[in-house]
């Protein structure tokens, strides 16, 4: 199903609930990608992972939408590899290549608890922790 309209708008009711709560420029990126993706390829599953690849590259998940990155490219070392079968675990939308402040502020922003003390992998995990809870509510 289509995600744009024919002026090349997103469909609000079309997207992913995250991308609902998400600015236009981040719901027409993945709006656009899905579309020409689902024409190139006629499959809806795979048209949904590339417009999730084309969101991730210049946006960041945090807490229940998706907010812009200081600085576009992948966001974790499967979206650097890429391939249907990369054994490496997703970041979920967070920006595992940012840096430990960056990471530290996103943790703060989502009152993610003994955040000062943890590492960058640790606030990674916490991060995308925090971020499914935000989804579920």
């Amino acid at each position: 199903m289509p995600k744009t309209t024919k002026g090349g708008k997103a469909k609000k009711s079309e997207l992913p609930s995250t991308l609902q709560r998400s600015g236009a420029k981040a719901q027409r990126t993945f709006a656009k990608a899905h579309d020409a993706a689902a024409e190139e390829y006629g499959s809806e599953q795979r048209a949904h992972r590339v417009g999730y690849a084309a969101l991730k590259h210049s946006f960041e998940k945090v807490g229940d939408h998706w907010e812009p990155k200081k600085k576009k490219g992948p966001s974790d070392k499967r979206a650097e590899r890429g391939g249907l079968r990369n054994p490496t675990p997703s970041a979920e939308g967070v920006d595992a290549n940012a840096s430990k402040k960056h990471l530290l502020d996103v943790a703060r922003r989502l009152d993610v608890p003994r955040r000062s003390t943890m590492n960058k992998a640790e606030l990674v995990d916490a991060i995308k922790k925090a971020n499914r809870r935000a989804r579920t509510r």
